[in-house]
């Protein structure tokens, strides 16, 4: 288990990937989450998520890619989203990051920065990494100011990349190095 401030970064149960289902079928939440994706990542059916689960999830090559349900550490703890590294490169120490906080009660109250400074100092001190990379859409601005708290800088923008309610934004993208992290 990966401990935070604020959460647990734990392996993702069925159950816990059964949960996303709302999530993914709230159209705010998953527009923030999937931008452009949208039209792949909602109106999923359970059986759907339950097998990609099966298939996907449960095999995961952990050199490879990781994923993990984001837990409070409150008396009762509560599942309140999931948190991922993927395109894993040992050889150039780097990967790409990824998080959603589907439980709108939990937005704006800085467990999704304590989630990813968790998982990113697990990556830099245990696994060895040097550096983590994300991408989110121009106007997910919550997103952003999240990622710079954790000390991510901006280091490009893809202008009109992503086309979400009729209108075009560009795709942030950002990166952090080992030696500018601070835990």
């Amino acid at each position: 288990m990966i401990t935070g401030k604020k959460v647990e970064l734990r392996p993702v149960s069925l159950e816990d990937f059964k949960r996303t289902y709302q999530w993914r079928n709230d159209e705010e939440t998953a527009k923030l989450e999937a931008g452009t994706g949208l039209f792949h990542h909602s109106h999923v059916p359970l059986e759907q998520i339950e097998d990609t689960y099966e298939k996907a999830i449960k095999k995961l090559d952990k050199r490879d890619a990781g994923e993990f349900s984001i837990y409070t550490q409150e008396e009762n703890p509560k599942h309140i989203g999931l948190i991922c590294y993927r395109e894993l490169n040992i050889v150039a120490r780097r990967c790409t990051l990824g998080i959603g906080i589907g439980d709108k009660e939990y937005w704006g109250n800085g467990f999704g920065s304590d989630a990813m400074k968790a998982l990113i100092n697990y990556l830099f001190q245990t696994m060895n990494l040097n550096r983590v990379q994300l991408d989110t859409w121009s106007g997910n601005v919550r997103a952003i100011r999240s990622y710079e708290k954790c000390g991510f800088v901006v280091e490009g923008r893809l202008r009109n990349h992503a086309y979400i309610d009729g209108k075009y934004y560009d795709t942030i993208v950002m990166g952090l190095l080992k030696e500018e992290f601070q835990y």
